[in-house]
């Protein structure tokens, strides 16, 4: 007989996101021309200023531990960043970590502040790196669910019926994956109210924030008045810049919450690499990242809009056009199938790749995301396809 393994991994799910790629890959190294609207990886490529100063990085040797905390010239970089773009002031020295991306950044803050038991309050669709993050901490998953009718905003109500004496935490994530909603000021500032109330930490997950559409407008939620001292403020670097492969990410935190944050951390991944750490702060805040970033954000912009009308024209769908971020709901019902079934045809029958909602919460079923990071052609392509496969329904 054989060790057991944790029982908590027994609640841990197998990401719906990697599983389609895994798909999809496979049907692609098959030869077939598969297109993938199912990850969260921007088709640009990193910005040849940041590029090139890592490069130089390299050759300089910077090849050995950076501190705990991250580089201090990155540090530096991303607190004059967060006060020029939200207006928030946080220390470089004990207020800024720098992890090995915005995944390691969630899943620390998130052991940083649980014990065993304690409940955390998730809206949904969410995300589905919270809950099984919170599963991993020992923690009991709370899901309070959004209103499509409502493109998903947050409803304050239901955030504070789903408290008990056992919260702990509650998790936002804003602009939001999958949906794309992005929240209302006057509703953040009720969950703000809500948090210093009942004494609750918030998980704060703001990596889109720089993705907004239609006049959107974004507000952090440490921002509002008594939450800077129990936010947890995740960001990175993945989206905005097209570093998915890179893995750097950032937690900003009071300093009373920053410990036991830098504690898991060390433990987890002890630092980030410094080479990256080096060339990312000589080039952040340059002239050509800053314009090749407002590049893309444009092009995201168009895309988006080409989804919207596209798939609008579909009588089986029901399409959420998205305020942030970049991806995109559609309720596939209309075609009689619910959203696993209608992911696997459409990549198995017309190599299109999308995402099913299982585990992004309970009542998602006949959900899908569509994120439109990829080509304007393989968004126009995908159209057609999808176009193919629900001419039969």
């Amino acid at each position: 007989m054989l060790p057991v393994p944790s029982k908590r991994t027994e609640q841990i799910q197998m990401s719906a996101i990697r599983r389609m790629m895994n798909e999809a890959g496979r049907l692609r190294a098959l030869g077939h021309p598969v297109i993938s609207w199912s990850v969260g990886e921007p088709d640009f490529n990193t910005p040849q200023a940041i590029k090139a100063a890592t490069v130089q990085a390299l050759e300089s040797n910077y090849t050995h531990y950076s501190s705990n905390l991250g580089l201090l010239e990155l540090r530096q970089a991303v607190a004059a960043k967060l006060e020029e773009e939200l207006g928030l002031k946080y220390r470089p020295t004990g207020e800024i970590l720098i992890t090995n991306g915005a995944a390691e950044a969630i899943s620390a803050s998130i052991l940083a502040v649980l014990d065993e038991g304690d409940e955390v309050i998730i809206p949904t669709p969410a995300f589905i790196s919270y809950a099984n993050c919170v599963h991993l901490a020992g923690g009991k998953v709370v899901e309070v669910p959004l209103s499509a009718e409502d493109n998903f905003q947050l409803d304050a109500e239901r955030l504070a019926a789903a408290v008990t004496e056992r919260t702990k935490l509650i998790i936002i994530n804003n602009p939001n994956n999958p949906s794309g909603a992005v929240y209302a000021p006057q509703t953040l500032a009720q969950v703000a109210n809500l948090a210093v109330e009942k004494n609750l930490w918030v998980l704060s997950d703001e990596i889109y924030r720089h993705f907004l559409y239609d006049n959107a407008r974004f507000r952090s939620l440490a921002s509002f008045p008594g939450m800077r001292e129990r936010t947890l403020m995740v960001s990175g670097f993945a989206k905005t810049y097209a570093m998915t492969g890179w893995r750097l990410g950032i937690v900003a935190c009071a300093e009373t919450s920053f410990l036991p944050l830098l504690k898991v951390h060390q433990y987890l991944t002890t630092s980030a690499v410094t080479f990256t750490q080096v060339g990312l702060a000589q080039s952040l805040a340059s002239p050509h990242t800053e314009r090749a970033v407002q590049t893309m954000l444009e092009t995201f912009g168009a895309r988006r809009n080409l989804l919207v009308r596209g798939l609008s024209q579909f009588s089986q769908l029901k399409v959420y056009p998205p305020q942030g971020a970049f991806y995109l709901l559609v309720d596939v019902s209309g075609t009689g199938l619910d959203a696993e079934r209608f992911c696997q045809r459409l990549l198995q029958e017309h190599y299109l790749a999308m995402v099913p909602l299982s585990g992004f919460g309970a009542h998602c079923q006949n959900l899908a995301r569509i994120s439109y990071a990829a080509s304007t052609p393989d968004l126009e392509e995908g159209l057609e396809r999808m176009r193919t496969f629900l001419e039969r329904f």
